[in-house]
């Protein structure tokens, strides 16, 4: 399994377009005239995570997706932040990592069995694990993030979800 075969490689570029949203966040905060840092507890509905766990979870899921497929260990994040500065600390921190990963780093990851913590005694493969479990989980947390910021205001749209992407000539 190389990198590219991996989702990390989207993972990275998408939490450079969740930094592009905090942008834009803190932006509309200083317009209307608001402590930004209020949005980390903004939620569409009362049972669901808030925009600091959404953001939280995002990361974690790409760190863990490329330390289980590559048989390393996670950098650990506590789950302290209450700023938007320390919530863009730490996805930089999770793009630097996924960045430091190389084709190599994932050799026999689609093989690998990833325990799961959640369900004592059961694992996946490697490839399951990234197809089933991680980038599912991932998309759902980023898109939270992404609505609960737009459902506040936040002037962001499908190209800010998606990112830059790369075109050829026809």
């Amino acid at each position: 399994m190389t990198k590219n075969e991996t989702p990390v490689p989207q993972f990275e570029k998408l939490l450079g377009s969740m930094l592009g949203w905090f942008d834009k966040a803190e932006a509309l905060a200083v317009e209307k005239k608001f402590d930004v840092n209020t949005l980390l507890s903004a939620r569409l509905a009362p049972d669901m995570y808030p925009l600091v766990r959404q953001v939280q979870v995002t990361c974690d899921t790409a760190k863990f997706l490329a330390a289980r497929l590559s048989g390393t260990e996670a950098p650990k994040h506590p789950d302290t932040e209450t700023t938007v500065k320390e919530l863009r600390d730490r996805i930089a921190a999770v793009r630097d990592y996924l960045g430091s990963f190389t084709d190599s780093s994932f050799e026999g990851g689609e093989a690998r069995v990833v325990p799961l913590p959640f369900w004592p005694g059961k694992g996946m493969l490697g490839s399951d694990y990234a197809t089933s479990m991680a980038t599912p989980n991932f998309y759902f947390h980023f898109s939270m993030a992404y609505a609960v910021l737009r459902h506040n205001g936040v002037d962001v749209g499908k190209t800010d979800y998606i990112g830059a992407i790369t075109t050829v000539d026809l």
